[in-house]
């Protein structure tokens, strides 16, 4: 089975960005900083979060980040989901549904673990008004949208 592993290219960030990855969420660490010569800059950073590995390069000002593709936190309770949307969204830009940009470019997407379920549910007048209420919010809020 092959691996297949997130691979992020920044301007000259990587480093940062792995740091603040790391800081934010549990059971992290970076794992390989690559420099170019022995005390040269930073070429490419590999790290883990939560167990998942991530690759990071610095790529240059051509290389830029878009919504098209995000990283997708699946959160248990408020409090983690609350956690991350302001950790991630500091010096970034808080999108609609859940969305934010942190200040690297990089697309998330911060959502209850039942999103899925709440906007599938059996009784479509309960997945519409769930949806609905979703549509307005930005930071998703959990208790709304079990209630709707």
């Amino acid at each position: 089975m092959p691996s297949i592993t997130t691979f992020l290219t920044y301007n000259d960030q990587a480093e940062e960005a792995a740091n603040l990855y790391c800081s934010i969420f549990k059971n992290s660490e970076i794992t390989r900083v690559t420099r170019s010569g022995a005390t040269g800059p930073v070429m490419s950073v590999i790290f883990q979060l939560d167990g998942r590995e991530f690759y990071a390069l610095n790529g240059g000002p051509h290389f830029t980040f878009s919504p098209g593709i995000s990283l997708f936190v699946s959160c248990d309770t408020q409090a983690e989901l609350d956690e991350y949307w302001e950790n991630l969204s500091e010096g970034g830009q808080k999108g609609q549904c859940g969305w934010l940009t942190d200040k690297f470019g990089v697309s998330w997407q911060i959502v209850p673990s039942r999103l899925g379920e709440l906007l599938g549910n059996k009784d479509p007048e309960k997945a519409k008004r769930a949806m609905q209420a979703m549509m307005k919010m930005t930071r998703l809020d959990i208790a709304v949208l079990e209630s709707a």
